[in-house]
């Protein structure tokens, strides 16, 4: 007859709940526990059954990935990423919106862990900040992996990326290229980046000598349409900016919108710069300078890590790289 748990866990010594955690690479096993139910499960030839163990509630053998962001590119990027980590695992992806101001966040979580049953949890920001849906994740005892987060990173494991950095670089471009009233359009203000990217900003205007002047400066939420509604303020101003940086893509989207639709030659009369590099950038005309941001590898990179489930937070960093194309270029009068 086929072994069963309960005969790995006579061998063993051990309850059939220890047995299961050791399967699934559970926590808060002693290694002396381990090395015995492993040994009972190599002689009994134990094959435990991927249907026994969700039926039993062990493993559901799937994980979901929770996000508020307002870019349809960028959540397709962290999609395809995640999807091809659990892909290569065997393991089904749940990807479930939700606001994350809401003040249901915590009931809306635990509503899908209920329903669902999921093995462990990939938070994208803003929730990724949410403290509400942490501490009810940990509540719960579900494995989390953090995408960019900018408070409490003790917490739990995550993955990023140099975001003050990344728009440090993308002005130094701009200032090299000769421009001095250099527009920015901030992101939304419940992501950290935002914060992160204004600061890399400054920081390069700084360096270079160049005042700091609140008028080219715009709010943004990460859509196309608060892209248009920025440049069409800071294009307004009596001395407008001969360059305009926005913090996605979808953003310096609505800024070449606008700028086509005042009749401006670009980047002739105006250089534009995004960040994000999705497929939009390359798709744009004329094709968008931008900051490439590793999202498919910061998101496969985050799956990965729910999967090794590590004893402590690991928190891994991946890299950026500038990609020029044709929205950029000196200003008339350099």
């Amino acid at each position: 007859m086929r072994p069963t748990i309960k005969d790995v866990s006579a061998m063993a010594g051990v309850s059939t709940k220890t047995v299961s955690r050791v399967l699934n690479k559970e926590r808060y096993v002693s290694e002396d526990t381990r090395i015995r139910v492993e040994a009972a499960v190599a002689q009994l030839n134990f094959r435990p059954s991927h249907a026994a163990r969700t039926l039993a509630g062990r493993r559901s053998f799937q994980i979901a990935l929770i996000y508020d962001n307002h870019s349809p590119h960028y959540i397709h990027q962290i999609q395809t990423g995640v999807w091809n980590r659990c892909l290569e695992e065997g393991v089904r992806l749940l990807a479930q919106p939700c606001d994350a101001a809401s003040p249901t966040l915590a009931e809306e979580v635990g509503g899908l862990i209920d329903q669902t049953q999921v093995d462990g949890v990939i938070l994208s920001s803003p929730v990724t900040d949410a403290a509400s849906a942490l501490d009810e994740l940990e509540r719960r005892d579900i494995p989390y992996v953090r995408i960019s987060p900018g408070t409490e990173h003790g917490r739990s494991s995550s993955v990023s990326m140099d975001d003050a950095q990344a728009a440090d670089e993308m002005t130094s471009h701009l200032i090299a290229l000769g421009h001095r009233r250099i527009g920015f359009i901030i992101g939304h203000s419940n992501h950290a980046a935002s914060d992160l990217r204004l600061y890399g900003y400054r920081r390069a205007l700084d360096r270079a000598g160049i005042a700091f002047e609140p008028k080219y400066v715009r709010p943004g939420l990460f859509d196309f349409s608060s892209g248009e509604a920025a440049a069409e303020r800071l294009l307004d101003l009596p001395s407008p900016p001969t360059a305009i940086f926005a913090s996605n893509d979808d953003m310096a989207a609505g800024v070449l919108t606008v700028a086509h639709r005042r009749g401006l030659s670009l980047p002739r009369d105006l250089s534009v710069a995004g960040f994000d590099d999705t497929a939009l950038a390359s798709q744009l005309w004329p094709p968008l300078t931008t900051v490439r941001q590793p999202t498919r590898d910061l998101a496969y990179a985050a799956a990965a890590l729910l999967f090794e489930r590590e004893e402590d937070p690991v928190h891994r960093r991946l890299a950026h790289e500038l990609v020029i194309r044709a929205s950029t270029a000196a200003p008339p009068a350099a």
